[in-house]
């Protein structure tokens, strides 16, 4: 049942003509369910949102619960604001800005909070409304002064920073995101601190304001971003006192975030292209159509190995948090960088005209070449595998391993990692090896490419020798057949070497 409260009110004007729909949702699978009532074009995600934020339990209307905060507020702001009312349900309505749990029900022991929204604030025509966002903060700040006249901090924050950064087709992690992010956070600390003074002069609670946040960007790549943040400034400069001791805060996402539709809290990058439901997010669909892409051609560039939505982690999340930190009254704790940053390998190409050689040989009656290509101080650099008489699909497997081996050399892999992977590797052809001094029996035609190689260029000679075994002999020769013993184990042989001794004994 909703409160009796809500059942006496009216639904204010402005949600008049939404379409509504009703779901039974909790605030998290644990909790019990309530039915809630919310505009049908938002998702279940904020329905949740919803079912956490309105006080009480049973069944709760997002246009009656919003009414019900909002009104003692705009009675309060009478003579202040008459407007109030009106723009905290369009500011709602329009998933700009909501309050957090403490002011929807009614708790006066928290700090207030409020959410901005800040792709909510792009407009018709794609561009960031930043008047309407200068607009939106002055609002919140008066909301929740008179939600809570005894509260000296208060928390006005911005999410949703990628969102808004995909939609305008700029790169998370680039200095001009990081210019976005500072200008967005000039406006929102010179204009929250403006409206704290408004306050103060009203109540005659002032208290100092030192200037201690730097300059925001001189330009960006938003049109009127720079302008705008320009003018918050001198308005803080001309601050006398403020009614609070904090204004803003960059808080973790919670309820409210859900309610807007915030897809990444705070100024957090967008880790993953991929919503909760599985497809592509909001910001991910934004990018793409900033870039003139489909999903189609995204999901073909993908698959070519490209990168058609950038994805950023903790470095450039650190680096946003830098910049933004100064103009902040509080934030969250900066993230840790993961790891130590591996730089990308570099290819080192192999001159036009490269010397080295082929090698024919024969293992178990099979015959290939193996053909080498070496930079001008002799290192190897390539290698091509050619088989005489095997099928057609052996020798493409076997062409496409030379070519991966390769690339694999002239990205900086040394020769001493293919040895030790590929020797003894053990499947047909296998046996005695023709026309190869250096290699006498192989267990494989890797086998024999990679022993070839290790005692041509590497100059190894303690590789222990093959043993060639059939499959239907294994387990019927003297040596499988005598028990297995530590004593018995080489005592100069190598671990390597040792472990390929082993058998399994059968019982």
């Amino acid at each position: 049942m909703a409160q009796p409260y809500h059942r006496a009110m009216k639904i204010h004007r402005s949600w008049h003509g939404v379409r509504m729909r009703r779901i039974s949702i909790g605030p998290d699978p644990d909790e019990a369910p309530r039915m809630v009532t919310l505009p049908a074009a938002w998702d279940d995600a904020a329905a949740a949102g919803l079912a956490a934020l309105a006080p009480g339990v049973g069944a709760v209307s997002l246009a009656l619960s919003a009414e019900a905060w909002i009104r003692p507020i705009a009675e309060r702001s009478a003579a202040l604001e008459p407007a109030l009312a009106e723009r905290l349900h369009w500011m709602l309505q329009l998933r700009r800005g909501t309050p957090t749990e403490s002011v929807w029900q009614g708790k006066r022991d928290h700090t207030p909070g409020f959410v901005l929204n800040l792709p909510a604030f792009i407009d018709a025509a794609g561009l960031f409304d930043a008047a309407a966002f200068a607009e939106a903060v002055e609002t919140a700040v008066l909301t929740l002064t008179l939600a809570a006249p005894g509260s000296a901090r208060l928390a006005v924050g911005m999410a949703d920073l990628a969102g808004l950064l995909c939609a305008l087709g700029v790169d998370y992690a680039s200095p001009a995101a990081r210019d976005i992010g500072r200008a967005l956070a000039a406006i929102l600390r010179g204009r929250a601190d403006a409206a704290s003074v408004r306050l103060a002069r009203l109540t005659d609670a002032i208290r100092p304001s030192p200037m201690d946040w730097p300059s925001a960007p001189a330009q960006t790549a938003v049109p009127g971003l720079a302008e705008a943040a320009r003018a918050a400034r001198q308005q803080a400069l001309a601050v006398e006192g403020l009614r609070h001791v904090a204004t803003t805060a960059i808080a973790p996402a919670g309820a409210a975030d859900a309610l807007l539709g915030v897809e990444t809290g705070g100024i957090a990058p967008a880790f993953s292209p991929l919503s909760p439901s599985g497809g592509l997010s909001r910001a991910a669909r934004a990018w793409l159509a900033v870039s003139g892409m489909t999903a189609e051609e995204a999901l073909a560039s993908l698959i070519g190995g490209g990168h058609p939505i950038p994805a950023h982690g903790s470095a450039a999340h650190a680096q946003m948090h830098d910049a933004i930190a100064p103009f902040m009254e509080a934030m969250p704790a900066r993230p840790a960088q993961l790891g130590t940053a591996i730089p990308a390998a570099t290819r080192r190409d192999l001159p036009a005209r490269r010397t080295g050689y082929t090698q024919k040989a024969a293992v178990g009656g099979h015959k290939l070449y193996v053909r080498t290509g070496e930079y001008d101080n002799g290192a190897l650099g390539e290698i091509f595998i050619a088989l005489h008489k095997e099928g057609a699909a052996f020798r493409g497997l076997m062409d496409n391993f030379a070519a991966a081996v390769s690339i694999g050399l002239q990205h900086g892999v040394p020769l001493e990692a293919f040895v030790e992977a590929f020797t003894f590797t053990r499947f047909g052809p296998a046996g005695s090896v023709e026309g190869d001094p250096a290699v006498r029996q192989a267990t494989s035609l890797l086998d024999y490419t990679f022993r070839h190689l290790a005692a041509n260029y590497l100059g190894r000679r303690d590789i222990p020798e093959a043993e060639i075994e059939e499959p239907d002999t294994v387990g019927d020769g003297a040596r499988d057949s005598a028990p297995l013993l530590p004593l018995e184990l080489p005592a100069d042989a190598s671990p390597r070497a040792r472990r390929r001794a082993l058998r399994v004994v059968a019982r």
